[in-house]
């Protein structure tokens, strides 16, 4: 079930119904930072001991000892965001199912429908979404500045995932992300992240101040937009409303109203 965006506010009435009736509930929590969240808050919400999983639990071990909890009662999954949407564990529900199983999925509020809402971009105007990975070793990811070309060759948004590693403390933040695609820009030179593309920052969605800030390149690139998690969004063609709203609710400036169409 979705825990929502931010604190354990979000969870529905509903997810909140759910995990009180389990006969055991676990939490997972490194996909995704919730900010706002405390762990202890949200036991003495629901009522119950929450054990938190790892990455190698639900991923490596296919969520067995969930599974083998379920088989002999209730169990309960929270999930940041809303579950199977930008983070999916598919696969844990669908080995539920095959072993009789029955599974239930309760819905909570994603950063999908957040960041657009908060930006007031259209939804049906997204295309392809992407994630861009925190650089490491090895050399920074051309997808996401792919998938962007792609989006905005046919006039589409593009709703873009900043990586997580919650069990390192590691969040790529809307400048980082600026950086690197920047960094992909000098060497592929096909005009598709510049200084004067159109770009919208979000930070902290979900919670009762976010902040969003919609601009060209350079000045969001620098701009601070305090603790993650952050999101980043590039905007494709524009319909009047959408200028509008991006400069009325993201400061973004008047000229942006050139680009409608």
């Amino acid at each position: 079930m979705g825990l929502g965006l931010h604190d354990e506010g979000g969870l529905s009435l509903r997810g909140l119904e759910e995990a009180r009736g389990a006969d055991a509930v676990f939490a997972e929590l490194y996909t995704s930072l919730m900010a706002g969240l405390s762990l202890g808050g949200l036991e003495g919400l629901v009522g119950k001991r929450i054990s938190t999983v790892s990455r190698r639990m639900l991923e490596e071990e296919g969520g067995e000892a969930i599974l083998q909890r379920a088989e002999v009662g209730r169990a309960a999954l929270l999930v940041p965001g809303d579950p199977l949407i930008a983070t999916t564990h598919v696969d844990l529900r669908i080995r539920a199912e095959r072993r009789g199983i029955r599974t239930r999925v309760v819905h909570g509020a994603s950063i999908v429908s957040a960041a657009m809402a908060l930006s007031g971009l259209q939804n049906y105007k997204f295309g392809r979404s992407v994630t861009i990975p925190a650089p490491g070793e090895t050399p920074i990811s051309e997808t996401p500045y792919n998938v962007v070309g792609e989006n905005r060759k046919v006039g589409l948004h593009t709703l873009c995932f900043l990586d997580v590693r919650a069990e390192e403390e590691r969040y790529v933040t809307v400048g980082e992300a600026l950086r690197l695609l920047s960094a992909v820009e000098e060497r592929r030179r096909r005009g598709v992240v510049t200084r004067d593309t159109l770009v919208v920052g979000v930070a902290r969605a979900g919670s009762r101040e976010p902040v969003v800030k919609a601009g060209f390149l350079e000045e969001v690139k620098s701009y601070e937009f305090g603790p993650p998690p952050h999101t980043l969004v590039f905007p494709g063609g524009l319909h009047f409303m959408e200028a509008e709203a991006l400069i009325t609710l993201a400061g973004a400036p008047e000229s942006v109203r050139r680009l409608a169409r």
